[in-house]
């Protein structure tokens, strides 16, 4: 209760600055424009933000260009750049406290995970990758005695990052950490739903040594900044994380312009299959409704779908059930609070929908199913657990981006295959058997980018991160993500 009385009375204190970070300072928008964001938690007013435009966002890549173009940053030596980013990550730790109250605020999950997760893994990303930029060597291809084939990497230019609102800082440092550390400009426009910590971000570089032009954000709406960035014919490459079908408009807008590279990491409806082989039924339903109900269900691998071999079903639901009312939905500010509010009433509106859609389709809620916390003025629903749901129903075909678990039943494990790869989507998969041969089978045949085997969602930067079909191309995280920015040149010398 005193922690929690702490961190309402910084939240009181706090006012954060809404206005867009251009050639290393803050700037109003061009034509003065703003919008308004209230926070998910109890609708508190948190201030005006910059609505960037067309006209802003140009000036943000014409910034990062001469930036580039003038060797700011790129022509630094790699163990100066290597220092700034270190320096980064080390000032994104010490204003962890602000960071992690922005955070909750701007999109209502718990202060305990954007503190001790979301902050940490933000500096841990850009640390890493700093550590990295110098380890990544050229080659020098096997041509014959007469010539010399040299093949070195170079950064690409000015990317445009566009991340979604669910984790704003973890997001932005996976685009962030592989882009500047191979020498790139950045302009970020974050989710007009939770832009509050981008341009913090971006003052902490500064701080840190990063020359004006190198970073630069721009908040405001999809339909206005984001188009004009990923139009924009002076950007190089567009990292995109968010729906997909907003990445599908990000290759059509690749294709208007410039045809610049899109790296797009979309949505999901990842599966979670359990089998009647596997020893401990508690540890699996702990993890998987742990997985589901993390930040609220807003994940895009979130395990969703939990496809449970028929003759153990009943018993998994129930311990299912029986994890999922312990996330009881709370105040984000509270430090012992594990579910918090969703991002705003559109989302809320989108999950009750859902939550609709699945009574009507014949789907059994076990437990959940309601609207919470309605006195707070804020944004929560309760933990949710469908039973009895067939593959074509929509809570079990389209990401739905709330504490919804859908749980389907299968005989055999050609069965639980085939309903697992019954999606447009491929983000991730777990496997849930001590029967080692069944686990590489299945592991082997599910169609998604990540498989786990007996747990689910551990992570480390070293893994890339990323999916199949609909779930996006490229990756993120690991030294593959920096093959998204930067190109390949060859440059072939005779030798005769």
């Amino acid at each position: 209760m005193i922690q929690s009385k702490l961190w309402a009375a910084r939240a009181a204190e706090l006012r954060p600055d809404g206005r867009a970070f251009i050639e290393g300072r803050r700037v109003a928008a061009i034509d003065g424009l703003t919008f308004d964001r209230q926070s998910p938690i109890d609708g508190r007013p948190l201030g005006a933000v910059a609505r960037g435009q067309a006209a802003d966002i140009d000036a943000a890549v014409q910034s990062a260009r001469r930036a580039f173009e003038g060797r700011r940053w790129a022509g630094m030596p790699p163990a100066s750049r290597k220092k700034v980013l270190h320096r980064f990550s080390e000032l994104i730790l010490a204003a962890r406290d602000e960071l992690a109250l922005l955070e909750t605020l701007d999109m209502g999950k718990p202060i305990q995970y954007a503190l001790e997760e979301d902050v940490a893994a933000t500096a841990s990303c850009i640390a890493w990758y700093a550590e990295a930029l110098d380890k990544v060597y050229g080659e020098i291809a096997p041509t014959a005695d007469d010539a010399l084939a040299l093949i070195a990497r170079e950064p690409m230019g000015v990317i445009g990052a566009v991340v979604p609102w669910n984790y704003p800082m973890v997001m932005a440092a996976w685009k962030l950490g592989p882009a500047l550390a191979a020498g790139n400009s950045v302009v970020l426009k974050p989710s007009e739903k939770s832009p509050l910590t981008a341009m913090r971000l971006a003052e902490l570089a500064m701080e840190a040594g990063l020359p004006p032009g190198v970073f630069n954000v721009v908040p405001g709406f999809g339909h206005e900044a984001g188009e004009a960035l990923a139009l924009h014919m002076d950007v190089d490459a567009i990292g995109f994380t968010g729906s997909t079908r907003v990445g599908r408009l990000m290759l059509a807008y690749a294709g208007q312009s410039n045809l610049k590279r899109v790296y797009n990491e979309l949505g999901g409806k990842s599966a979670v299959l359990v089998f009647d082989d596997h020893k401990d039924l508690e540890r699996a339903a702990r993890t998987v409704a742990g997985s589901m109900f993390y930040n609220q269900g807003e994940s895009c691998n979130a395990p969703s779908r939990v496809l449970v071999q028929a003759d153990i079903a009943e018993d998994f639901v129930q311990l299912l059930a029986a994890e999922a009312r312990s996330f009881a939905p709370g105040d984000p500010l509270d430090p012992e609070t594990e579910l918090g509010a969703l991002v705003d009433e559109q989302q809320l509106r989108t999950v009750l929908g859902y939550l609709a859609a699945g009574r009507e389709a014949g789907a059994r809620c076990v437990t959940g199913g309601e609207q919470a916390r309605q006195d707070s003025g804020g944004y929560y629903v309760q933990p949710t657990i469908f039973d009895g749901v067939t593959n074509s129903m929509k809570i079990a075909r389209e990401e739905i981006f709330g504490p919804v678990m859908s749980v389907l039943r299968f005989q055999s494990e050609e069965e639980a295959i085939a309903l697992a790869n019954d999606t447009p989507y491929g983000l991730q998969a777990s496997v849930w058997s001590h029967d080692l041969n069944r686990a590489h089978r299945v592991s082997r045949a599910l169609r998604a980018g990540t498989v786990h085997v007996n747990q689910y969602d551990e992570d480390d930067i070293t893994v890339p991160f990323g999916g199949y079909k609909q779930s996006g191309n490229g990756r993120d995280k690991s030294l593959h993500a920096f093959e998204k920015y930067t190109e390949l040149k060859t440059t072939w010398i005779s030798l005769d």
